[in-house]
């Protein structure tokens, strides 16, 4: 199996985040090799309009399917009707989706008006069930915006995930999950989480300097970044990351 997955558009009607978006799109959707799914981990709005969505739902029109989650820019009601299609509403968008005989799980860890996130206990009482569910033998990934680790920054440090330990539990008992997606701190990292791999997309709006980069916290002028993902039938799974020049 082979996704692709981009994160934080920040998609504000201006014609930079447009263009970076649109870039990113056409680069994958030229590729001679398909991917089998694009993940779009959070953050696709940057005010949470539905004049935002409405950009977004044109921007990622692919012919391959698009699985978003929420990110603290978000917002639901709007991220609802217009990128989904859905009656508005307040609660958690959580959804699962098949892929290539691989369970996906775009999970809301959104916590309204905050920039922390936090998987509530209706989420995870939604993953349990859902992984439950599943077949002997279908592997599964988990995917939300915010990181449940330290990446050695203060600004994503100071807004990660929080109760971490709640979903790590949850996680020692279901062994299917092979890896852990996230978003949000606009840089690509490679860390692990309850024995898993856990991978941070890179952003398509803006990178993040490292303290040992400068003081320049934000990096506007680097390309927008994806990540490719693959799923190898050893459950092992390799993410190969791309500048879209």
């Amino acid at each position: 199996m082979l996704l692709a997955q981009i994160s934080d558009l920040h998609l504000d009607g201006s014609e930079r985040a447009t263009r970076r978006a649109t870039r990113t799109m056409e680069y994958l959707r030229a590729l001679p090799r398909p991917v089998d799914a694009l993940l779009v981990t959070g953050d696709i709005a940057d005010h949470g309009t539905e004049a935002e969505y409405e950009e977004a739902a044109r921007i990622l029109a692919a012919p391959f399917p698009v699985l978003p989650c929420p990110g603290n820019h978000d917002a639901r009601p709007a991220y609802r009707k217009a990128l989904l299609g859905e009656a508005p509403a307040e609660g958690p968008v959580n959804r699962v989706h098949r892929i290539a005989g691989t369970a996906i799980l775009m999970c809301d860890s959104t916590l309204p008006g905050r920039d922390e996130g936090r998987l509530d206990t209706e989420t995870l009482a939604w993953i349990d069930a859902t992984l439950t569910a599943l077949p002997d033998g279908v592997p599964a990934l988990i995917a939300f915006h915010q990181p449940p680790v330290e990446l050695h920054h203060p600004l994503p440090d100071a807004c990660r995930l929080e109760e971490p330990e709640r979903l790590a539990a949850l996680l020692a008992a279901h062994p299917r999950v092979v890896a852990v997606l996230t978003g949000h701190a606009h840089t690509a990292a490679a860390s692990t989480f309850a024995g898993r791999p856990l991978i941070v997309g890179p952003a398509v709006t803006w990178t993040l300097r490292m303290p040992w980069e400068g003081d320049r916290p934000a990096d506007r002028d680097q390309p927008p970044g994806l990540a490719f993902h693959v799923l190898g039938e050893d459950r092992r799974l390799t993410t190969h990351f791309r500048t879209v020049l």
